[in-house]
């Protein structure tokens, strides 16, 4: 288990650093396939959290980051629909943010963009089958909804909110386009 930080220092989060604490938003939208593979839009509520984990000494690669989780509900639903846990870091002499997470559908995710330490703003991504900033998913899901491409956008407005969005893009059998799974959503601090 990685040490939890009792006093964070900013500088060393870079721009990760104005996420630390819990967050809520209640206007998210997803857009994903259906049971007959069409387009279904769901709005959800969603909490986020994250907490300082530390450095992280990687020989000459120093981290610093933030254990994060994240749970959705769709509107008006009582049992979530979508969960997530991992790791947001931090390599300040690379200027490299990066977000490791997991989805219990069988998928796991590195990735990555530059930023400044400063940032209000950044993007990150992944593609299959790249060494690095790379997807992995189950053989079901592979076989019938394969992750090509992911990328996430986030903007920081402010010291207690942000907001979010996520393109997951998918190439379903018997579909000629890829299909954008696309997520996104304004929280705010409540914690």
């Amino acid at each position: 288990m990685l040490p939890v930080m009792t006093n964070a220092n900013p500088p060393d989060l870079g721009p990760l650093a104005a996420l630390v604490g819990t967050w809520e938003g209640e206007k998210g939208m997803d857009v994903a396939p259906s049971a007959a593979r069409d387009t279904a839009r769901s709005p959800y509520r969603e909490r986020m959290s994250f907490v300082p984990t530390g450095r992280v000494d990687n020989h000459e690669q120093m981290l610093f980051g933030l254990r994060y989780q994240t749970t959705a509900w769709r509107i008006g639903a009582d049992e979530p629909f979508h969960e997530e846990l991992g790791y947001w870091l931090w390599d300040a002499a690379r200027g490299q943010v990066m977000r490791a997470f997991l989805v219990p559908r069988g998928v796991a995710v590195l990735a990555g963009g530059t930023a400044a330490a400063d940032a209000r703003s950044f993007r990150l991504e992944a593609k299959l089958g790249e060494p690095t900033y790379g997807i992995c998913s189950n053989p079901f899901l592979h076989e019938a909804f394969r992750t090509v491409r992911y990328e996430l956008f986030v903007e920081l407005l402010g010291r207690d909110s942000f907001r979010y969005t996520e393109d997951t893009v998918l190439q379903m059998p018997g579909r000629a386009d890829p299909f954008h799974h696309t997520d996104g959503n304004t929280l705010r601090r409540v914690e």
